[in-house]
This record gives C-alpha cells, sequence and structure tokens, in this order.
C-alpha cells in the first residue's frame, strides 16, 4: 500500500512543483487568460449590444414603415377623393357646357324658325296682296266697264265716306 500512502519528501517536491508552476502560471499564463476571456465577454457583449440595437433599429424601422405605409395609404385615399371630386367636376363642366351649347342651338333654330315664319308671312302677304289687286282689278274692269256701273260706285264710295265721318 504505499502506493497510496505517500512519504512525506513526495508530497513537499510536489507541493514545491506546484507553488513553482503556479506562480510561473499565475504571473505569465494566467493574465493571458485572463485577457484572453475579458476580451471574449467585451465581444459577447458587444455581440449583444449590437443584437439589441439591430432589434431596435428592425423595430424602428418597421414603424416607421407602418407609419410610410399609413402615410401612402392616406395619400392615395386623398388621390382618390381629389380625382373623384376632379371627375364630377368635369362631368358638372361638361354637362353645363352641353346644355348651354344645346341652349344656343335652340336659340338658332328659335331665331332660324321664326325668320323663316316671317319670311314666308311676308311672303304669303306679298302673294294675297297681288292676288287681291289682281282679282280687285278683275272685278273692278268688270263692274267699272260701263258709265252707270262706274257712277253707282263713286256714289257709294262718297256715302261710305259720309258715314265714317
Amino acid at each position: 500500500m504505499s502506493l497510496f500512502t505517500p512519504e512525506f519528501g513526495l508530497v513537499f517536491w510536489m507541493l514545491v512543483v506546484f507553488l513553482i508552476l503556479f506562480g510561473i502560471l499565475a504571473k505569465y499564463a494566467w493574465p493571458a487568460i485572463v485577457r484572453m476571456m475579458d476580451e471574449r465577454a467585451d465581444f459577447i457583449d458587444k455581440g449583444v449590444e449590437y443584437a439589441r440595437e439591430a432589434k431596435r433599429d428592425r423595430e424602428k424601422a418597421q414603424e416607421d414603415a407602418k407609419d410610410l405605409l399609413t402615410e401612402a395609404r392616406k395619400q392615395q385615399l386623398e388621390v382618390l377623393q381629389q380625382t373623384e371630386r376632379l371627375k364630377r367636376e368635369m362631368i358638372a363642366e361638361a354637362r353645363k357646357a352641353a346644355e348651354n351649347e344645346a341652349k344656343q342651338v335652340r336659340e338658332a333654330a328659335n331665331l332660324s324658325i321664326e325668320q323663316a315664319k316671317r319670311e314666308a308671312e311676308l311672303q304669303l302677304r306679298k302673294q294675297v296682296a297681288s292676288l287681291s289687286l289682281q282679282v280687285a282689278e278683275k272685278v273692278m274692269r268688270k263692274d267699272l266697264a260701263t258709265d252707270k256701273n262706274q257712277m253707282e260706285l263713286i256714289g257709294k264710295l262718297l256715302n261710305e265716306l259720309e258715314n265714317k265721318e
């Protein structure tokens, strides 16, 4: 059982070697290990901070995109309303212009009809007057062919004039 129970000298030298190795490691290796661990911790902290910042940026970008989409929809609605209003105005203007043009056409047609009517009445009066004169002339020639008829007509006309006065 001597393997399991070490002697004092062996334990002493093992302790000395352990302390020397511990001192060398503490002086040279431990600062490098601690520095690497600190760098790794800083790297991880920076990564976490970068991830948080990226998350904030993503959330801000999503919010901005949502705001832009809302604004775009609002502008789209405004454009549609404006377009609808312009359409109604254009239709109203076109209707008004058509009504004005129809009114002008009706007025022109009425004037043309009135003028044609006047011309027809004038033409008819001329024809009636001409025919009346022709008829009167023929009647007068027939009636006034003799002196007796002429004297009767003159007497009749004088009597009518006296009655009118």
